[in-house]
C-alpha cells in the first residue's frame, strides 16, 4: 500500500488496541501503542532510503528483505526496544503484540498488491503479488479516514469501532479476492482470440471494477487490454526483441536488478550508428500508453555499456536523456 494508507492504518490499529483492557485501562501504554503501531505501519518501508544510493539498489531490494519473515520479529523488536527506553516501566508483551500486528499487517496488505513482496524469505526469493488491491484504494483509506474521525471527537467508543472496521474490511479482502479470482477463470470466454496455453493477469485499479488486464502469450510476447462495464477490449500488443545485444544487456547491474524484481520484462532493441540501445519495459504497468517503468542501457558495437537507467520515467523524458547523453 501507499504511505498515507499504511499511515492510517496504523492509527487504526491503535484504535484497534482498546480491545485489549490492558492498553484501554493506561494512558501512557495507550500511548505506547500508538506510537508502535504508526512507526510499525511504516517501518518495512524504511528500504526506501535505498533510493539515495542508486535506483537499482532500490528496484532490487525494495520490499524485499525488509519485509522478510525474520524482519518481522526483528522491526518488532527494535520498535519495541525504543519504547521500553522512552517509557520505561510497560506491559511489554501487550506493547510487543500490538507493534508486531502493525509491522505482519504491512507485510501482508502488501502481498495483495501488483508490485509485490519477498515475504517467505529466506525459504525463498520469490516476489508475491496477488493482483487483488490497487496500491491506494479509496475504500480502505475513507473507511478508515472515516474511523479515526469519530475517534477522535468521541462518537464512538475505539473498542467497539475498530473491531467492526476491520471485520468490514476483513469481508472487502475476501470479497476482491473471489472476484478477482472469477474474472481470471472467465475471461478467456470474452477472448475471441484466445489460444490454449494464453495466461491472464488482471491487475487492478483505483477504480472497483476497472482492471488492466495482461495477456501472456506462449511465444512470450503480451497483450494488453482493459476490463471495464463487464467487458474486454485490447488495446496494445508488446512483442519481445530477440537479439545479441538483449542477452549482453542482461549483465549489466541496472538490467540485472530489473529482471530480478519483475517476470513480466519485455526488451527492445534500436540500431544506431553508435551502437545499440535496449530498453525493458515491465508490462504490468501502462500509463496513458506508455510503459514508464524502464531499465535501459546503451551498447557500442561490441556490447560494452556506455549509459544507463532503471526506474521510472515517462518516455519523453527518457528520450530527451538519450539525446543528452549521446550529443
Amino acid at each position: 500500500m501507499d504511505t498515507g494508507t499504511h499511515l492510517v492504518i496504523g492509527l487504526g490499529l491503535a484504535g484497534l488496541a482498546y480491545v485489549d483492557p490492558v492498553v484501554a485501562s493506561d494512558g501512557a501504554v495507550s500511548t505506547a501503542v500508538l506510537i508502535g503501531t504508526v512507526v510499525g505501519s511504516q517501518a518495512p518501508d524504511a528500504d526506501t532510503l535505498l533510493r539515495l544510493k542508486d535506483n537499482a539498489t532500490y528496484i532490487k531490494n525494495h520490499r524485499g528483505a525488509s519485509h522478510s519473515l525474520p524482519a518481522l520479529f526483528i522491526w518488532t523488536a527494535l520498535i519495541s526496544g525504543f519504547l521500553w527506553l522512552f517509557f520505561g516501566d510497560l506491559p511489554m508483551a501487550h506493547v510487543v503484540m500490538w507493534v508486531f500486528i502493525a509491522v505482519a499487517f504491512h507485510v501482508f496488505t502488501d502481498l495483495f498488491n501488483t508490485y509485490g513482496t519477498q515475504a517467505v524469505r529466506p525459504f525463498s526469493e520469490r516476489w508475491i503479488a496477488w493482483n487483488v488491491i490497487h496500491i491506494f484504494d479509496p475504500f480502505i483509506f475513507t473507511s478508515h479516514l472515516l474511523a479515526i474521525f469519530l475517534w477522535s471527537f468521541h462518537l464512538v467508543r475505539p473498542e467497539l469501532l475498530f473491531p467492526i472496521l476491520y471485520g468490514v474490511i476483513a469481508v472487502y479482502y475476501i470479497w476482491r479476492t473471489g472476484y478477482h479470482y472469477l474474472l481470471e477463470s472467465r475471461v478467456f470466454k470474452q477472448d475471441l482470440a484466445y489460444e490454449p496455453g494464453d495466461r491472464y493477469i488482471f491487475i487492478p485499479t483505483v477504480h472497483l471494477y476497472q482492471w488492466q488486464v495482461l495477456k501472456k502469450k506462449e511465444n512470450g510476447s503480451f497483450v494488453l487490454g482493459e476490463y471495464r462495464n463487464r467487458r474486454l477490449k485490447w488495446v496494445d500488443c508488446v512483442t519481445c526483441d530477440v537479439h545479441p545485444a538483449v542477452d549482453a544487456s542482461k549483465t549489466h547491474p541496472d538490467i540485472a536488478s530489473f529482471l530480478y524484481f519483475t517476470s513480466y520484462a519485455c526488451a527492445d532493441v534500436r540500431e544506431h550508428a553508435w551502437g545499440y540501445e535496449v530498453r525493458w519495459v515491465d508490462v504490468r504497468y501502462r500509463h496513458r500508453k506508455q510503459y514508464p517503468f524502464v531499465a535501459m542501457v546503451l551498447m557500442d558495437q561490441r556490447y560494452r555499456p556506455i549509459d544507463s537507467y532503471v526506474g521510472w520515467l515517462s518516455h519523453s523524458r527518457l528520450e530527451k536523456k538519450l539525446r543528452l547523453d549521446l550529443y
